[in-house]
């Protein structure tokens, strides 16, 4: 097992900067920058947001956050399966902040947190002919999991008990709990923290075309100077922007992973929670969304093409789906939508700290699953007050 990387030179506030109230730029507002933003104006701070994107609403065309597109899953033990265990760890983390993110916006007005974040536990399931797959990825869960003693194990469901949760499902497949597990409700959330935060100032329809400690550098020229500057812009990182003190290469070696999702619309089917199937070729989950919603994926594809969703994956994708809740045969096809995923060499996140400078990226396919957890260290590590808290 190891870490997310983490590097750090001469960790510090700049002069002058230290105490609550500070001057804060943030590139980027998908997932971690709009966190970021409500969390830190949440503290008291001064935070303005840079995004090229015209606006804060959800967009369905795969050119936005990848947050948008992406099914929403906290999934720490099911991610053990190709994950490391401090991944799975520092998503067990996520869950419990997601949890305290979604009952304050509630209790502040928004949404009702359950239309933001629900935990009502996952469930892992296989076909008879698919076992053998099934318990490979059982023992690389349960000896990965062994790490860690505060997570659950995934509990071998009867029949009986499987239809007494899910009703829907196909009645002969085997079936897992994995306790705890839950799921954000991604373009609800997204877009409840934007408008929830009226005291950040979001500069939208702006390029951040270079940055540094402090400062930050615009399309049309403007340079902008800060306390603190959060690099937080997932694949938009790339390029030319000049990176003093970050490690040779990290950063530039950004890749984007495509992926692709199905939304289904099917009046009358219940689904309690989310759903992954488990495959000799692929990861497939369905995951329940308010409105008789569904959210079929995911593809994980070594590609950069943002064109539409294939032919192959949408058969493959809607086929697994069918296959364990047979009454989604008369679903309606919503859309079809593909996303890039930032992702490292390794698939495991990172994290630069230098004076006045915080960079976060590389969070590949777990970005809604790490992202509380990664950020909380990381402006612990800045000295930033946020309502997140310190670490525990």
């Amino acid at each position: 097992m190891h870490a997310p990387r983490f590097t750090s030179s001469s960790i510090g506030t700049p002069s002058g900067s230290t105490g609550p109230h500070l001057r804060i730029g943030i590139a980027g507002a998908g997932v971690l920058g709009r966190l970021a933003a409500w969390s830190l104006a949440q503290a008291g701070h001064r935070v303005t947001v840079f995004d090229p994107a015209t606006g804060p609403e959800a967009r369905q065309d795969g050119l936005g956050p990848a947050g948008f597109t992406a099914a929403g899953m906290l999934s720490p033990l099911a991610e053990l399966d190709h994950a490391s265990a401090a991944i799975a760890m520092l998503g067990w983390r996520s869950i419990a902040l997601w949890r305290q993110v979604a009952d304050r916006l509630a209790a502040d007005g928004g949404a009702p947190a359950p239309l933001l974040m629900q935990q009502r536990g996952s469930l892992l399931l296989a076909h008879a002919a698919d076992l053998g797959s099934a318990q490979r990825v059982l023992d690389r869960l349960a000896q990965a999991g062994a790490l860690h003693e505060a997570m659950p194990r995934p509990q071998a469901l009867t029949g009986e008990a499987l239809r007494t949760l899910e009703p829907a499902l196909e009645p002969h497949l085997r079936a897992w709990l994995l306790p705890g597990e839950g799921q954000v409700m991604s373009p609800a959330m997204l877009c409840t923290l934007a408008g929830q935060a009226p005291q950040v100032q979001w500069r939208w329809s702006r390029t951040v075309t270079a940055l540094a400690p402090g400062v930050i550098e615009l399309d049309d020229g403007e340079r902008w100077d800060a306390d603190w500057v959060l690099d937080l812009r997932g694949l938009g990182a790339r390029g030319p922007t000049p990176r003093t003190g970050a490690p040779a290469g990290a950063i530039d070696r950004l890749r984007g992973v495509r992926g692709e999702v199905v939304w289904l619309h099917a009046p009358g089917v219940v689904l309690n929670r989310p759903v992954r199937l488990m495959h000799p070729r692929h990861r497939v989950y369905l995951v329940p969304r308010p409105g008789d919603l569904f959210v079929l994926g995911a593809s994980e594809i070594e590609s950069e093409d943002r064109s539409p969703v294939s032919l192959r994956s949408a058969v493959e994708l809607m086929a697994a789906a069918h296959s364990v809740v047979p009454a989604l045969a008369e679903a309606r096809i919503v859309h079809l939508e593909s996303n890039l995923r930032p992702a490292l060499p390794d698939n495991e996140p990172h994290t630069e700290l230098q004076p006045g400078l915080l960079r976060i990226n590389g969070l590949f396919r777990h970005g809604w699953l790490l992202a509380p957890a990664l950020l909380q260290d990381g402006l612990a590590q800045a000295g930033l007050g946020s309502a997140l808290g310190e670490p525990r």
